[in-house]
């Protein structure tokens, strides 16, 4: 499925697949971003192709943030109505001295917290925190309970891959078909949203 979003920021075209192989292909101007979304698209098996262009002159906030939109929302658009998704995710990943765990629920409804240290600094033009940004929008268009818990770590860049690739390892539990289910919809109300 291709989607587009312009605005006087950003021009970016996306095609996803949330239930493929882990293929991706970038070319945003912002490599450590790039880097990241690889993690969501391998360990989620989603495929992923992203072109972006925005106004990194200025910095990075409005390509991440608007990249998250359009990705929650293409996220929500291709779940449908849910029939017999699994809805709950969740994944604890260790990556050398870090431990994390994401969990979602893709019901229709939005929260999101992040419990974990300080996500600051740089990654080349990347501002740490902007994975703060992007998980938040995220969650809010794609309509899920997103929780991030950095349990313990050291490494910048560990801390950061950690949170992407149990973020990709969730998503693809929560989207999964649960065959048991036998088509229906996951949840006691009969609808979500």
């Amino acid at each position: 499925m291709k989607e587009e979003r312009k605005t006087s920021e950003t021009d970016i075209k996306l095609a996803l697949n949330i239930r493929g192989t882990g293929k991706y292909q970038f070319d945003t101007q912002i490599p450590f971003f790039e880097h990241m979304l690889s993690h969501v698209s391998k360990h989620g098996l989603i495929d992923l192709d992203l072109w972006l262009r925005g106004d990194i002159e200025i910095d990075c906030h409005h390509s991440v943030e608007d990249t998250a939109i359009l990705l929650g929302a293409s996220i929500h658009k291709q779940l449908g109505d849910k029939a017999g998704i699994r809805r709950y995710g969740h994944y604890t990943l260790t990556m050398d001295e870090v431990l994390t765990t994401v969990a979602v629920d893709l019901g229709g409804r939005y929260f999101y917290k992040y419990t974990g240290p300080e996500l600051t600094g740089k990654f080349g033009i990347y501002d740490a925190e902007l994975s703060l940004e992007f998980l938040q929008k995220l969650a809010l268009n794609a309509k899920m309970n997103l929780h991030v818990v950095v349990h313990y770590g050291d490494n910048r860049h560990h801390i950061h891959e950690s949170i992407f690739k149990a973020l990709g390892k969730a998503l693809r539990m929560a989207i999964e078909i649960d065959p048991a289910a036998g088509g229906a919809i996951p949840s006691t109300k009969g609808v979500l949203e």
